[in-house]
């Protein structure tokens, strides 16, 4: 993957996301069928804990995973949460033992002031499909119809960015958007497959409860 780059101002940060931004490709490689799906959390208490959970779709069932833990090596600004949380959640991911099909982000993707949110981030830099699903919209949206699979256009600027998508029957809907190697009607398809029970993907549960222990 290409050397990461990790900048220690707001300026070099933003000029290294607009750079790397021309490399995201909205759209899934040939044959894409993955079997697996890992997601990607951040935990922070005095410290940070990222945590990689690697998902079986058919079973839904945890078949890798690990943890990496260290300081916060990058402030808190909006926008900018990759800088704080790749470090680690990479580390995280050279610990599997299975190499990742697609990247399933707790964050968003091409729904960013800059288009390059995390999950545009991790899968530049991984060359891994990756996809955001996000709990809160940036951006505007109508309401999605009430039920499961429903969606509306999330955009910004007057730019389609992702999806209002509601996983489950009259809950809050989540936020989907492209990160790299994915389009936005597979990530859907990919976020629904994941949600059967809950209105957060199984993987961004699981790296929760891994990243929390």
């Amino acid at each position: 993957m290409d050397t990461p780059e990790w900048p220690a101002t707001e300026a070099e940060a933003i000029a290294v996301q607009e750079r790397l931004r021309e490399q995201v490709r909205a759209e899934a490689p040939s044959g894409f069928r993955p079997k697996t799906a890992t997601g990607l959390d951040v935990h922070y208490t005095d410290v940070l804990t990222a945590a990689v959970c690697t998902i079986d779709l058919e079973t839904l069932k945890v078949v890798d995973s690990a943890t990496c833990v260290g300081p916060e090596s990058f402030p808190y600004i909006p926008g900018l949460f990759a800088f704080r949380e790749l470090p680690l959640l990479l580390r995280a991911l050279d610990q599997l033992t299975t190499p990742p099909e697609v990247l399933v982000c707790d964050g968003q993707g091409l729904a960013h002031p800059r288009r390059f949110g995390l999950a545009c981030h991790a899968g530049v830099l991984t060359g891994i499909p990756a996809l955001g699903v996000g709990k809160n919209a940036l951006g505007d949206f109508d309401p999605p119809g009430p039920r499961r699979g429903d969606w509306s256009a999330l955009t910004d600027g007057g730019e389609v960015v992702g999806r209002a998508l509601r996983t489950q029957d009259g809950v809050k809907p989540v936020f989907v958007s492209v990160g790299h190697l994915v389009d936005l009607d597979t990530a859907t398809d990919l976020v629904l497959r994941l949600t059967p029970q809950y209105r957060l993907p199984e993987t961004t549960r699981q790296a929760d409860h891994l990243a929390r222990r």
